[in-house]
């Protein structure tokens, strides 16, 4: 039976899993970061924790006669995406990446992209009232901007001391419209800065930004590594896995 490797943590991985176990025919082994509290976890085999690098990963995959390396982490997990590209290409173990489609700018959409978090928080301009939903290890990049308040949510809190001038949410999606326009009306939001994570779970916070009016900072994906193949539909992932 083929074993195919899941780097996961994603609703497209568990997507896939799932799809893979019900189909039968191969050995689902899915791999979490271990970096959120309370994942959610998939169907089939389950590891958690890291492996230590490509080299650390390309001997994983040859200890476990893996057939098939799927890479569906976040799309701002750049690092793992680079080791799976490594250890694909010293094992020889095909390797196809998974990911969601990015958001799109519509009709009465008011967004500034741009390429980092650095200079996403160059774009703010004080006094700012920003709504921050790039994940907990972004934060001392926008902390110590002078001027500058954090409405800051993420799923598992940050590391402490957490800055006076943070208010920090702990939540986890999907979110609605008409929760996202509250919360920013409450604590009198006038920017929103996120990345472009895409998918259904955490768009409603957009979609209240433009009903308010606020402009976005949407801080563009990386690229995936190069050569790698790309499919953004968990049945295409689903039907390469079973090779």
């Amino acid at each position: 039976m083929r074993r195919v490797l899941i780097l996961g943590g994603t609703a497209e991985a568990r997507a896939l899993a799932a799809a893979l176990v019900e189909d039968g025919g191969v050995h689902v082994v899915s791999s979490l970061a271990g970096r959120v509290s309370r994942p959610r976890l998939p169907v089939g085999e389950v590891r958690e924790g890291g492996f230590g690098g490509p080299a650390g990963l390309a001997a994983w995959l040859r200890e476990h006669a893996i057939g098939a390396l799927v890479d569906a982490t976040h799309p701002f997990a750049r690092r793992m995406s680079a080791s799976a590209a490594e250890a694909s290409a010293a094992t020889g173990v095909p390797l196809l990446a998974l990911r969601r489609p990015g958001w799109r700018e519509g009709p009465g959409d008011d967004w500034r992209r741009t390429s980092s978090l650095e200079s996403a928080a160059g774009l703010l301009t004080a006094p700012a009232r920003v709504f921050l939903t790039t994940g907990r290890r972004s934060l001392p990049v926008f902390a110590g901007l002078p001027g500058v308040w954090l409405l800051a949510r993420s799923v598992d809190p940050p590391d402490p001391p957490v800055p006076a001038n943070v208010r920090v949410l702990i939540g986890r999606g999907p979110y609605t419209v008409e929760g996202e326009r509250a919360l920013m009306r409450e604590h009198r939001v006038d920017v929103l800065v996120t990345k472009d994570s895409g998918g259904e779970m955490t768009t409603a916070k957009l979609t209240a930004a433009r009903e308010l009016g606020l402009p976005v900072i949407m801080v563009d994906r990386p690229p995936p590594p190069p050569g790698v193949r790309l499919t953004d539909s968990v049945a295409t992932a689903a039907a390469w896995a079973h090779g």
